[in-house]
């Protein structure tokens, strides 16, 4: 018995019934999720390399990623923002840029500098630059408190003008060098007349208050240089809390992995430096009008001390537009006191002279300066509280 075996079908048959082959069927399955793949591709594939080059500039310049960090807290980037570049914070993200950066620039990946080591002649040398106004003043002191009687009227003015110089020439030493400098730039003019304005107002605004007041104003006017002298001897723990806050900020932000993280850490640094200044300045303040004799407002001096301090930290930290405001506010409060006064003698205008009036009856003309100091130094602590917190503020410039 003959076994008929199914007749051969030939490929290019139209035979109904041959079978269909599954090869295009496969072929259409598997190009549709293909098709998907590349469109689902479109747009930016890596979102970070989007954000380099549009940092590309920063990234070129930094020499560690602590400033790309503070470079793109500068340009609003969060650690929220950071978030959708799927990294845990800004920190991380600066990292990846920074390691990133040979492969967009195409040049080679430059080394971390290494730590910066201790240079104690450094602290030497602007340490003393800071006593020198200090030493200055209170050579002028002893020298006047020695030869009281002996010499007449213009050599004394002549040793006073020889020791004011000598502190000025030394404060501003001390401002060019260590850390009270401020780059390039971020010092003013007008903070410098300011602050020169404030420092007058500590020798003569209290007798000039006392002297309107009393019909004035009529010569010669009566010197307070106890506080001045007190602020004199206050530069070199000024610099020295200066340091203090810049290196332990520094600290932290090498330590922090998160920039509420740093924030929450520079802040109670900024207000123990502040107690920390007004506590030795307070001292100093005591221990010159004891050894020179009583006058002038210590409590008007301590908030001028402070609020110098803090308008240089600002400066020093690259804000100095709000610095300079804070001193300006200052000095204007000054300034409207006894104007308001003198201004009040017109007719019908005695009301401009009453709220100066009431705060000299409440406090006597010290509280004048300070309210202007206090008020001023107040306003720049909450701006620096938000300012200095930022990690942009402690990156080289």
């Amino acid at each position: 018995m003959r076994t008929q075996t199914p007749p051969r079908t030939h490929p290019d048959s139209d035979d109904a019934s041959a079978p269909t082959p599954r090869a295009p069927e496969i072929a259409r399955t598997r190009a549709t999720p293909a098709r998907k793949l590349r469109g689902s591709r479109r747009g930016p594939v890596d979102p970070v390399k989007t954000l380099m080059h549009r940092h590309r500039d920063l990234c070129e310049r930094a020499v560690d990623p602590l400033e790309i960090a503070a470079g793109l807290e500068a340009h609003g980037v969060t650690d929220r923002t950071a978030a959708r570049y799927r990294h845990r914070d800004v920190f991380s993200l600066a990292e990846e840029l920074y390691a990133r950066v040979p492969a967009v620039t195409g040049e080679p990946a430059r080394a971390v500098p290494p730590a910066p080591v201790r240079d104690i002649e450094t602290r030497v040398v602007w340490s003393l630059l800071a006593l020198l106004p200090g030493a200055a003043c209170t050579a002028t002191a002893v020298v006047l408190k020695l030869t009281e009687g002996a010499l007449g009227g213009g050599a004394r003015i002549t040793v006073s003008l020889i020791g004011a110089l000598v502190a000025f020439l030394g404060l501003g030493l001390c401002l060019r060098s260590g850390p009270l400098r401020a780059p390039e730039g971020r010092s003013s003019a007008a903070a410098t007349l300011y602050a020169g304005w404030l420092l007058g107002y500590v020798l003569y605004g209290q007798a000039l208050l006392d002297q309107v007041l009393s019909g004035g104003p009529e010569g010669p006017w009566a010197l307070t240089p106890a506080p001045l002298l007190g602020l004199a001897l206050a530069v070199a723990p000024a610099a020295w809390c200066a340091h203090l806050f810049s290196v332990h900020a520094h600290r932290r932000l090498t330590g922090s992995r998160a920039l509420e993280e740093f924030a929450a850490g520079v802040r109670p640094l900024l207000f123990g430096t502040v107690a920390l200044f007004l506590c030795v300045l307070s001292g100093l303040l005591r221990l010159a009008e004891f050894g020179y004799g009583g006058g002038g407002s210590l409590v008007a001096a301590a908030a001028l001390g402070v609020l110098l301090l803090l308008a240089r930290l600002l400066t020093v930290h690259g804000f100095p537009e709000p610095a300079t405001t804070g001193l300006a506010a200052a000095c204007a409060v000054e300034a409207a006191a006894p104007a308001l006064i003198l201004a009040g003698r017109l007719p019908g205008l005695d009301v401009l002279a009453r709220p100066v009036d009431v705060v000299i009856e409440a406090g006597g003309t010290g509280a004048v300066p300070a309210i202007a100091c206090g008020a001023a130094a107040l306003g720049l602590l909450i701006h620096a509280t938000v300012a200095l917190s930022r990690a942009s503020a402690h990156t080289t410039a």
